[in-house]
């Protein structure tokens, strides 16, 4: 399917409904701020449903118009984005029921669940790719919609520096700046800003960070009991992951954390300067994303998740 597809089913449907992954991150909900803002241009209202929204992308324009749905509603058309998977998408009671579907996304895993499906793996956001459906639309890229999608981009690409980045993603960039989006804020509001909460589950997975492997695995977690003493808000776990890959001589670094007893939810990342795909490993465990970020959920306890894990990555280290 073209671009030409989307615009048509765009133009043509009244209700619209867009969506995206559970526990949303940056890319996730700038993609959907910026859909609801561009159909706004297109004159087009849409609903954004989302059931966790970070405080940390409260700054954003429109972030207090999304909504947690309770009635099942039909829509003329419904967008998922940044969603590999039927699965984690919320809000895919809507999604099944509504008469068109388009899937927009850059994960390489993504299942194609749509009627119209536009998926570009070799894009660091899938707010890059919006800027560029935007751009072809010949919709304004506007301050309020260009910093919906700068957001996308500076996290999912942790501030430019992972080796997804391309040319055409500083090109896009730039052209923001010209636009008037203030990048320096959002960066540091995204990427430099601990709240109290974020910085003590970090300071505890830090003290329990164990190298496996020869040094070669970097492992740590959060429970339960963890989140509610530091009174954890919606989004404090993210970028924890991140300080295990750091370590020189790591290949995989795992984070997981307690999402209802003997169930965790992982995140791995490859490590610096290593070509593991640890997608490939996710997916032995119904998960998936990125060649050097993803994710899965596994059951059993911690030391129990964290055998399961070590013995699927000691396959590809």
């Amino acid at each position: 399917m073209t671009l030409d597809d989307i615009l048509v089913e765009m133009k043509q449907a009244e209700k619209i409904v867009v969506m995206a992954h559970e526990t949303p991150d940056g890319d996730a909900i700038g993609s959907m701020l910026s859909m609801k803002l561009a159909l706004k241009k297109m004159g087009k209202e849409a609903d954004v449903i989302v059931k966790e929204f970070p405080r940390t992308f409260a700054f954003l324009p429109g972030a207090n118009t999304v909504e947690e749905k309770t009635d099942v509603e039909k829509y003329d058309l419904a967008i998922s984005l940044d969603c590999a998977d039927l699965k984690r998408l919320v809000g895919r009671e809507y999604f099944e029921k509504a008469k068109k579907t388009i899937v927009i996304d850059h994960h390489s895993t993504n299942m194609m669940y749509g009627d119209i499906n536009f998926v570009n793996p070799v894009s660091p956001a899938c707010c890059e790719i919006l800027a560029g459906m935007f751009e072809y639309f010949d919709i304004d890229i506007d301050v309020e919609i260009g910093s919906c999608i700068a957001t996308g981009i500076i996290t999912d690409t942790g501030g430019f520096k992972y080796s997804s980045v391309t040319a055409e993603t500083f090109e896009f960039t730039a052209e923001l700046i010209r636009k008037g989006v203030n990048i320096s804020d959002i960066y540091q509001r995204v990427l430099e800003t601990r709240r109290k909460s974020n910085f003590e589950l970090l300071r505890r997975a830090m003290n329990r960070l164990e190298l496996l492997e020869d040094d070669k695995i970097a492992f740590t977690y959060i429970n339960k009991k963890d989140e509610e003493e530091v009174h954890a808000e919606i989004g404090d776990h993210e970028g924890i992951v991140e300080n295990g890959r750091s370590i020189e001589g790591v290949k995989v670094s795992v984070f997981i954390r307690e999402k209802e007893e003997n169930l965790y939810k992982v995140s791995m990342r490859a490590g610096n300067g290593t070509n593991i795909n640890v997608s490939d490993i996710c997916y032995v465990f119904g998960g998936g994303g990125h060649p050097r970020a993803a994710g899965a959920t596994v059951a059993g306890t911690v030391e129990q998740v964290k055998e399961k894990l070590v013995k699927e990555i000691k396959k590809v280290i």
